[in-house]
């Protein structure tokens, strides 16, 4: 995300050691790493929590297809027995007299 070299965190320290001196620098470098790692860990937070959301998404979307081919299926199995033989046809006493 952020790409900061060893350059700038140097004059950052620099700066940073100038503009609140040796007394407070430490406290400072403190509170900015704690906040740093909140905020990565609600990074990852969110991030687990959206791919968590996508898969179950996808899941959902691959089980309504299968219920769809699954009840296409079932027409096609389901539509001999429910139609009338019409395949033989039917025989008539020609040989009865």
């Amino acid at each position: 995300m952020f790409e900061v070299g060893f350059s700038e965190m140097l004059l950052i320290g620099i700066v940073a050691l100038i503009v609140l001196g040796p007394e407070r620098l430490p406290r400072a470098a403190r509170m900015v790493g704690l906040w740093v790692r909140r905020m990565r860990a609600y990074w990852f937070s969110m991030q687990a929590q959206l791919e968590q959301e996508l898969a179950a998404e996808d899941m959902r979307k691959a089980m309504r297809e299968a219920q769809a081919s699954l009840d296409e299926m079932k027409a096609k199995l389901n539509a001999p027995l429910e139609a009338p033989d019409t395949t033989t046809p039917e025989k008539k006493d020609d040989d009865a007299v």
